[in-house]
């Protein structure tokens, strides 16, 4: 286990209109940030939803720049999950301790962007990140951590409490030619040991009770949620996020017409990837 990487810290959506997209998570039920605008270097703006230790972040391009050309070529592709960050206790000795592995961390980058605060007012957050090696494959999620420096201009309470009360992640399920070598690297990268499932997924958990990551068969994945427009999930890559919320009527409910009901195992509500831009969305208790 990583001693400066905490676990999963957020998930970057990709979304080819930023705007559209923030207004269709919020029919789904959820609180929204006001949109963040990053630096003119960057050339991205986000809006986030916050739970209790993660959040989600949607992410879309406002001008092409250097700096986002890899986020540019997964929307010429598709929408959906790009990236998944970890909290770091310390970004400088988190890349460190991956090089320490024989793992080619980059150095960190410190960077920031405007806040609009409840009252009126307007703070600046600071991050310092870091990223691991880009994959070869260009199917496999790329990863970065995040220590934060003003955690308290992000995790504002207001923006936590949501329609269909969503508490945090719980799974990002991800479509993989060969499960257990994808759930093997995952486990290399971030020094976990990956589980095996008994319908033949792997998972790895991402450290100190957040998400795991779960690998799997694109047929396993239909198996488990045999609601889902399959063809609309991508061939592979993560296709599949597993919140947990405090009651499934409740959630089924504040999801409209996206989500007209629970599941057939009456523990769940499922949204197909055409209301969430690419990715199949999933509600637990």
């Amino acid at each position: 286990m990583l001693a400066q990487i905490i676990g999963l810290d957020h998930i970057v959506i990709a979304v080819r209109d930023l705007d559209r997209a923030a207004d269709d998570w919020r029919r789904l039920g959820f609180t929204l940030s006001p949109r963040g605008t990053h630096s003119a270097h960057m050339g991205s703006g986000n809006y986030t939803i916050m739970f209790g230790d993660d959040y989600l972040e949607l992410l879309g391009v406002l001008a092409p720049t250097p700096a986002n050309t890899s986020l540019r070529d997964f929307l010429a592709d598709r929408e959906g999950i790009e990236r998944a960050a970890f909290t770091a206790r310390s970004a400088q000795a988190g890349a460190a301790e991956l090089q320490a592995r024989g793992i080619a961390a980059s150095e960190p980058l410190d960077f920031g962007r405007p806040v609009d605060l409840p009252d009126g007012g307007r703070g600046q957050a600071r991050f310092r990140t870091f990223n691991w090696p880009a994959p070869e494959n260009r199917h496999e999620l790329r990863l970065f951590a995040c220590e934060h420096q003003t955690r308290e201009v992000v995790w504002i309470p207001q923006l936590q409490i949501h329609a269909n009360g969503a508490q945090r992640i719980l799974r990002i399920e991800v479509i993989a030619a060969d499960p257990a070598a994808s759930a093997a690297r995952m486990g290399h990268l971030i020094d976990q040991m990956p589980q095996a499932g008994s319908d033949g997924s792997w998972s790895v958990p991402s450290g100190e009770q957040r998400a795991q990551f779960v690998f799997m068969s694109r047929a396993t994945l239909a198996a488990r949620y045999p609601s889902i427009a399959i063809d609309a999930l991508p061939d592979q890559g993560a296709a599949v996020l597993v919140l947990q919320v405090q009651d499934i009527t409740k959630a089924a409910k504040a999801a409209g017409n996206a989500a007209p009901s629970v599941d057939e195992t009456g523990k769940r509500v499922v949204i197909g990837p055409e209301q969430a831009n690419g990715l199949a969305l999933v509600f637990e208790t």
